[in-house]
């Protein structure tokens, strides 16, 4: 039996041990009490709406809905999505002590062109029976979504695999994250020194660096997944392709002139 959150065996070696592909271990959602998944939905949507809530306005939230609940609970549960509020405080993003750091680069440069510079950021998805992460790699000039990937944990060997993904497309001039242990680990950083691709990472308090993705998140959401409420892992994947197809190539975006993502990105209607 797998056990993602076993400190002695990464998810990745305890499937080699039972002769699992990891992505075979990544099929079934993350699980809490009923009670919990209630509540981390709500969160999900308050946050999605309102990502400057830290765990004290997010539990006066949920009790003027009724819900009741207590600062510790709330805050646990929003550490365990992944969440934090999006406003300058000391310590907002943490790296592991034994990564490196890497400075901001973004600080008045003009991004005038595709492949100038990539972000990506995870985000909690809600299921009925538990929950996943989904991270994203994004061009910031276009709004690409150039790679994506599901995982039931946060390991960080999703992100590795949606970089790969996003590298085997082209590479950026800069790539910019938060300072998460999933961006500072020695595979994710050495992928893009080895691609020659400049690391830049947001500093403490810099709450809107990765703002076009957070915009993703928010469609992403409240257009697919809050509407179609995925019952399983196999589903969402199935909708999320469908949905960033669409992202991609279909829906108009006004701050892109009411052009498509791919139509700037490639330079053509929107078709490769």
């Amino acid at each position: 039996m797998i056990e993602p959150d076993r400190p002695q065996l990464s998810v990745r070696r305890q499937c080699e041990l039972v002769g699992l592909s990891r992505a075979t271990c990544y099929r079934q959602p993350s699980g809490e009490t009923p009670f919990n998944l209630r509540l981390m939905r709500l969160i999900d949507e308050e946050y999605t709406r309102a990502p400057f809530y830290g765990y004290r306005k997010m539990t006066a939230r949920l009790k003027m809905q009724g819900e009741e609940v207590n600062r510790k609970r709330v805050a646990r549960l929003m550490r365990t999505m992944g969440l934090q509020a999006l406003y300058p405080r000391p310590r907002t993003s943490i790296p592991h002590p034994q990564h490196k750091k890497y400075p901001y680069l973004l600080r008045g440069l003009s991004i005038t062109r595709p492949n100038q510079v990539w972000s990506a950021d995870i985000t909690y998805v809600p299921m009925p029976t538990g929950f996943m992460y989904l991270v994203a790699v994004m061009d910031w000039f276009s709004r690409f979504v150039l790679a994506w990937q599901l995982s039931n944990t946060l390991d960080g060997l999703f992100c590795l695999d949606a970089l790969q993904v996003a590298l085997n497309q082209g590479k950026p001039d800069i790539f910019n994250t938060d300072q998460g242990a999933q961006f500072t680990a020695n595979e994710f950083t050495g992928t893009l020194e080895a691609a020659q691709v400049q690391i830049s990472m947001d500093g403490r308090g810099r709450a809107f660096d990765n703002i076009f993705i957070e915009r993703l998140w928010r469609s992403v959401k409240y257009e697919d997944i809050y509407v179609k409420d995925y019952p399983t892992v196999p589903a969402l994947e199935y909708g999320l392709s469908d949905y960033f197809q669409l992202y991609n190539y279909e829906r108009p975006h006004q701050s892109l002139d009411y052009r498509t993502p791919a139509m700037v990105h490639f330079g053509t209607q929107g078709n490769r």
